[in-house]
């Protein structure tokens, strides 16, 4: 079976362009993670990203199957964007490598509209302890992978506080996403308060 790694980290530099730095995370019993971080540019100038690559080696399995099917299953990796020099984003490195590892850890499905949760703030100060998995397909398209692969999805993560994730769990995604866009909130903001949620 073909490396997917390689066709991934491709994939993410021709949509982010080249990474401007990386850091390796190896948890007991997975395999590696990368984390990625591709700095600002273009034409939203003050945004840096950060992706992961490792997560989609491997297909997400159902935690109730008695066997992990190892070829067949969900694949994804972890994609983060935040305002530049607002706060020290860059220590948000093991949080994400521990998000994605937790399919191979936890034997969680990461999809859209769940949430995660690390327990901790994202990076030193972030009013943020967990994120929300938003929609693929915007910033970077869905890989294609040769049958009978599932596609790499690029899932983007939107922080919440822990307000705004309780809310969510009573609410569901959809309410919060549209209480976010109702207010104008900016979601790429590193140090945004929570949405007015009254």
């Amino acid at each position: 079976m073909a490396d997917v790694l390689p066709l991934v980290e491709a994939r993410l530099q021709s949509a982010l362009g080249e990474p401007d730095a990386r850091a390796a995370v190896t948890f007991l019993g997975t395999d590696r993670i990368e984390v990625l971080r591709f700095p600002a540019s273009g034409q939203e100038g003050d945004v840096v990203r950060y992706a992961t690559l490792g997560m989609s080696a491997q297909p997400m399995a159902d935690p109730t199957a008695a066997l992990a099917d190892p070829v067949k299953g969900p694949r994804a990796e972890l994609l983060l964007s935040v305002r530049a020099g607002a706060a020290d984003t860059d220590k948000v490195l093991r949080p994400l490598a521990v998000l994605a590892a937790s399919p191979q850890v936890e034997g969680v499905i990461v999809a859209p509209g769940a949430s995660l949760d690390v327990g901790e703030p994202l990076w030193p100060g972030a009013p943020f302890t967990s994120v929300l998995v938003a929609e693929p397909g915007g910033l970077v398209e869905d890989l294609e992978l040769d049958a009978p692969l599932d596609p790499v999805r690029f899932l983007p993560l939107l922080p919440m506080t822990p307000n705004e994730a309780a809310w969510k769990r009573v609410h569901g995604a959809p309410a919060l996403q549209e209480r976010w866009l109702s207010h104008g909130t900016d979601l790429r903001d590193p140090s945004r308060r929570s949405v007015p949620l009254d």
